[in-house]
């Protein structure tokens, strides 16, 4: 069989959901759902996400300069798809979610207790593109939830039941297929030396 043509669109899939909190100058908190969102550099860390001027964390974050990246699970899913769907103009998101503030570290933002990753980000620029504006900033901080951590000190991010989005629905992650650089990675002579040993 052969492939659609489409027209151009968004089909680079999955995506992170990723709940941004945010505060405006006068003390307001709200959470914002993205899925528009990622890494741009390693050094300096920087990431970014996209969101569409008629929202109503637009503004605050606009005004403030910092937003909150809250990495998100199978556990909070709901409160998820809720702060994607709803308008912090008309409910406290934190409330309605039943989530609790934790205050960042180094920018006027709350985190999300809840949340296995909180990323402080201050925002370098705003790239107005089209439909959505691309705020550009630095990472000044991670927060990772301790619970996560394996007896090596390693950050096991999956065991948090990570989630992801993928044309308009949700999704948790499968089993892992690979890791970084296996394909070039010389086979362990394990096996050999017992086999040698063992004549």
């Amino acid at each position: 069989m052969g492939k659609q043509k489409w027209k151009p669109g968004n089909m680079i899939y999955p995506l992170p959901a990723a709940m941004v909190s945010v505060r405006d100058k006068d003390g307001n908190d709200n959470i914002i759902t993205v899925a528009w969102t990622g890494t741009i550099c390693t050094n300096p860390a920087m990431a970014y996400i996209s969101v569409k001027p008629i929202r109503h964390s637009y503004d605050m974050i606009r005004k403030s300069g910092s937003f909150v990246i809250n990495l998100t699970t199978r556990d909070l899913v709901w409160a998820t798809d809720f702060c994607g769907v709803t308008s912090g103009r008309d409910v406290d998101k934190f409330k309605r979610c039943k989530l609790h503030k934790v205050e960042a570290d180094e920018i006027d933002a709350p985190m999300i207790e809840e949340s296995p990753v909180n990323i402080e980000c201050k925002v370098r620029e705003v790239v107005e593109l089209g439909s959505h504006h691309m705020f550009v900033a630095d990472v000044l901080a991670v927060h990772a939830d301790e619970k996560y951590m394996d007896e090596t000190g390693r950050f096991v991010l999956e065991d948090s039941d990570i989630i992801c989005y993928s044309h308009g629905r949700y999704f948790t992650l499968g089993e892992q297929i690979g890791s970084f650089g296996y394909s070039v990675r010389k086979k362990s002579n394990k096996k050999s030396n017992k086999k040698n040993n063992s004549k």
